[in-house]
């Protein structure tokens, strides 16, 4: 299998966490790419008519997008499935708390790209702050949930760690901890994971 992946996108380092922690790294191979709103990748196109990563090309050609159904398929090949939780109560958690931080990092790519692709004189002040309220929501609902995270470490772990990560990569003036002890202790501890060190997202 081929993953497209960029080394800071915290969607693809949802999906690289999920291939270390599952022993998937002989299944497989990274392939760095990179695309924006503005610069098409043809080579993703040929997988994913919308050209996005993480883009799984599975081994007989087709390929699975985005990362939420790339990182259950890899949970469901994996043979010791367990970043799904089976059906219930735990699993409606675990898929509530990755999509409160994929949208917490569709948000935050979404400020990026204004802040960094939009000619500053086009830039929208309302839109922007609109998304930075997106952001601060995001957190303080995690900050009320991070005391019941306890010990383990499923897909919404994942996806809430890789969301707050790419934070202080980009978006370090957002001082997120600040307020936020709870998770900024269980981050502290999530990130000495092999697999979170691994993919340490860079710039």
């Amino acid at each position: 299998m081929k993953l497209y992946v960029a080394s800071a996108s915290p969607f693809g380092r949802k999906c690289a966490v999920l291939v270390h922690e599952l022993g998937l790294q002989s299944s497989v191979n990274f392939e760095p790419a990179s695309v924006s709103p503005i610069n098409r990748n043809e080579d993703i196109a040929r997988g994913n008519p919308l050209v996005k990563i993480p883009t799984l090309i599975l081994d007989d050609g087709s390929a699975l997008f985005d990362s939420p159904v790339i990182c259950e398929y890899l949970d469901s090949v994996s043979g010791t499935p367990r970043f799904f939780p089976p059906p219930g109560a735990g699993r409606w958690r675990a898929l509530k708390r990755q999509a409160l931080a994929d949208g917490l990092m569709d948000a935050a790519i979404l400020l990026r790209y204004e802040q960094t692709l939009r000619p500053e004189a086009l830039r929208w002040l309302d839109w922007v702050s609109a998304q930075q309220s997106k952001l601060i929501g995001a957190l303080d609902a995690m900050e009320t949930d991070a005391p019941s995270f306890g010990d383990g470490f499923d897909i919404g772990h994942v996806a809430t760690a890789c969301a707050v990560g790419y934070l202080d990569l980009r978006f370090p003036q957002l001082a997120w901890r600040e307020g936020r002890a709870q998770l900024a202790a269980w981050f502290a501890g999530i990130s000495q994971r092999p697999s979170l060190i691994a993919t340490f997202p860079k710039s």
